[in-house]
């Protein structure tokens, strides 16, 4: 049984099945009991009128297999794939905890819903590749009985991307493994650009690349709430709150080398609950950190970078939040029902949003500009600084535009090489992450639940190996570099 496995890694036993609540309607004798007891209560305490008995319906469990802390696509993916890789059905029992169901900050909801396979590194590939089958099939995977089907509203007009003589050789090189992985992408020369796509201002590009299938982009709330539904209907839990604490062991064991190392092993997850002083107590065998941009304050709590600076206890999570900004603008003059999500060489992007001449788009800033992520608000100056005049150059009807709203929202940024992290930490050893994608985990949220859910049922990858996404890199200092961030 995996669910006693789990509880041997643990090294505990699984002490109960948590909180449950009496059914069956009241009775007499029992209505009178209850009143007897209130007033033998009542009668011992010092004033005050009767409290009624306290009400636990709200709290998490008490002991769950799994925590997986965010709630966001890539905590629930996780928690899906759990769940459809288990043998038997229901041996473990899964919990999400999340301190927003209303998910108005989080990254998921926030974004453009973009998906490609025009990346540098194979992995990054091969995780969109199944994405985007996930989602043309989701219905197969997400369905519910007798909820309506869901509908994600793929639009598959592809990514362009725009290379400048200083990057076309990288782009040459990026198309040439992407085709190797199976991906449908075509080389465009300045001339061909302008003949697929007259609206574009060809000046400065020099190569372009198109994905031909499987690019585009979706709603990513229909994904969230279908993954949503089907998980609960899975039997998964559910709990707002917020992670406060671990309550971890500790071990020593030696290397080969010999050297001592202390390897430590989470037992509880302490959930405050939302709006409360109230925490409860979770007893779990795995932790899977999930929680986006703020996954390393996360990691943090388990004691990960605690110890001495250049040693392994001592290497930090490198995941922060970063301010990322979206605008909405208008333009009846603006690019047709034909226009691909097109990354500039500026890095401006844009893509179409309905059928009404809108768009949505923005650009990353540099490091000396970005912008304070304490909050969520909008620097509107932004747009009319560094976004617009690229957009305009790049496409001459832009001139024109007029914004009619905007919003921010959060990357859960890895300042290391801007790649997820995926796998067990080394020294918490059920600990395990799903975080640090750098605006790229929505896409591949599908894949990467998938490739965590082996890791921890199997004890390795089995479809996508993503050896070079385990956290060891950040010790080891062995960067991973995708050249095409957007």
């Amino acid at each position: 049984m995996f669910r006693g496995a789990l509880w041997l890694l643990a090294g505990r036993g699984c002490v109960g099945r948590g909180l449950s609540t009496r059914s069956g309607g009241s009775t007499p004798d029992w209505t009178e009991k209850v009143s007897e007891i209130k007033k033998k209560i009542q009668s011992a305490l010092p004033g005050g009128a009767w409290d009624p008995l306290y009400d636990t319906s709200h709290l998490p469990p008490e002991h769950s297999d799994v925590v997986i802390v965010g709630g966001g696509v890539l905590g629930l993916s996780v928690a899906y794939w759990l769940k459809r890789l288990e043998k038997p059905r229901g041996a473990i029992r899964v919990l999400v905890v999340d301190r927003d169901h209303t998910y108005s900050r989080a990254s998921t909801g926030l974004s453009v819903g973009g998906i490609r396979q025009q990346f540098s590194l194979p992995e990054n590939i091969q995780l969109s590749l199944f994405s985007v089958d996930f989602l043309r099939n989701i219905n197969e995977y997400l369905a519910v009985v007798d909820d309506p089907p869901l509908d994600v509203q793929f639009n598959p007009s592809g990514y362009l991307l725009l290379a400048s003589e200083k990057g076309a050789a990288i782009m040459e090189n990026n198309v040439k493994v992407q085709r190797q992985e199976g991906a449908k992408v075509c080389l465009m020369s300045p001339e061909q650009l302008q003949n697929k796509f007259p609206w574009i201002n060809t000046d400065g590009v020099a190569l372009a690349s198109y994905g031909l299938e499987g690019e585009g982009w979706f709603d990513p709330w229909c994904l969230l709430q279908g993954l949503r539904r089907k998980i609960q209907s899975l039997g998964v839990f559910f709990c707002q709150g917020e992670v406060t604490r671990f309550s971890t062991s500790s071990s020593r064991m030696q290397t080969s080398g010999g050297k001592e190392m202390t390897l430590k092993r989470i037992h509880e997850v302490h959930v405050k609950m939302d709006h409360s002083l109230e925490y409860q107590p979770v007893e779990c065998a795995l932790v899977i950190n999930a929680a986006g941009a703020w996954s390393g304050q996360v990691a943090e709590l388990a004691g990960i970078g605690k110890g001495p600076p250049g040693t392994l206890e001592g290497t930090k999570l490198p995941v922060e939040p970063r301010k990322r900004y979206v605008y909405f603008w208008h333009c009846p003059e603006g690019p047709g029902l034909e226009t691909p999500f097109m990354a500039d060489t500026s890095g401006a992007y844009f893509r179409r949003e309905g059928l009404g001449h809108n768009y949505l788009g923005g650009c990353s800033p540099t490091e000396e500009e970005e912008p304070d992520p304490g909050n969520l608000e909008v620097d509107h100056d932004f747009f009319q600084d560094k976004v617009w005049p690229h957009l305009a150059h790049r496409v001459p009807a832009f001139q024109s535009l007029k914004v009619r709203s905007a919003w921010a929202g959060y990357y859960d940024y890895n300042t290391f090489d801007q790649n997820g992290v995926v796998g067990p930490h080394p020294l918490v050893v059920n600990m395990y992450f799903a975080t640090g994608f750098s605006g790229h985990g929505l896409q591949q949220a599908p894949a990467v639940g998938r490739a965590v859910a082996e890791m921890v049922l199997k004890g390795q990858f089995q479809t996508i190996d993503l050896s070079s996404l385990l956290f060891s890199r950040f010790y080891l200092g062995e960067k991973v570099e995708e050249r095409n961030i957007i």
